[in-house]
């Protein structure tokens, strides 16, 4: 994950963070960007927050202290609710604009991915919760240039069995 790219892009879209959350793999989005683990399993929710400048902040609960292990910043636990809900309050102080990946009236089912409760939960700290469609298009469903070649390779692998296909 590259923290300076994706600070450049929240600068440009003129946003203040984007907050990652998942649930128990709810969001494939937030786990492939930040680079989640899939051998482990994680059975409490957690939010990363990448703001437009400092350093990022991992939400985790004390059961799974080492559920975001690798990914740059801090880790800070909360025990309950009440206490995610604080330390969110806490951390999001300040900001007005925070991506998630919600897509207002679920016109991008693919973005839509933090139920409404939860951004609700966000919203009661004072942000405005705005898409993260733009980041996720930038960081997350461009290829690589390694995928890229992948996908060339197999569409003339597949061009050269049809034509070989027919020649028979």
């Amino acid at each position: 994950m590259d923290v300076a790219a994706i600070q450049a892009a929240l600068a440009e879209q003129q946003l203040d963070a984007w907050l990652l959350y998942d649930f128990r793999g709810s969001n494939p989005i937030a786990r492939a960007v930040i680079g989640f683990d899939e051998s482990q399993i994680g059975t409490r929710r957690w939010f990363y927050l990448i703001p437009r400048r400092g350093e990022p902040v991992a939400l985790v609960h004390v059961i799974e202290p080492h559920a975001l292990k690798g990914a740059p910043g801090k880790s800070v636990l909360y025990r309950s609710w009440k206490e995610l809900e604080a330390l969110l309050r806490q951390h999001l102080q300040g900001l007005r604009r925070v991506a998630m990946e919600y897509s207002p009236g679920a016109a991008i089912p693919y973005v839509s991915r933090v139920d409404a409760g939860t951004v609700e939960m966000v919203s009661a700290t004072g942000v405005e919760v705005v898409s993260s469609a733009d980041l996720v298009q930038v960081f997350e469903s461009r290829w690589t240039p390694e995928q890229k070649a992948l996908h060339d390779r197999a569409a003339r692998d597949i061009l050269l069995a049809k034509d070989e296909a027919f020649a028979l």
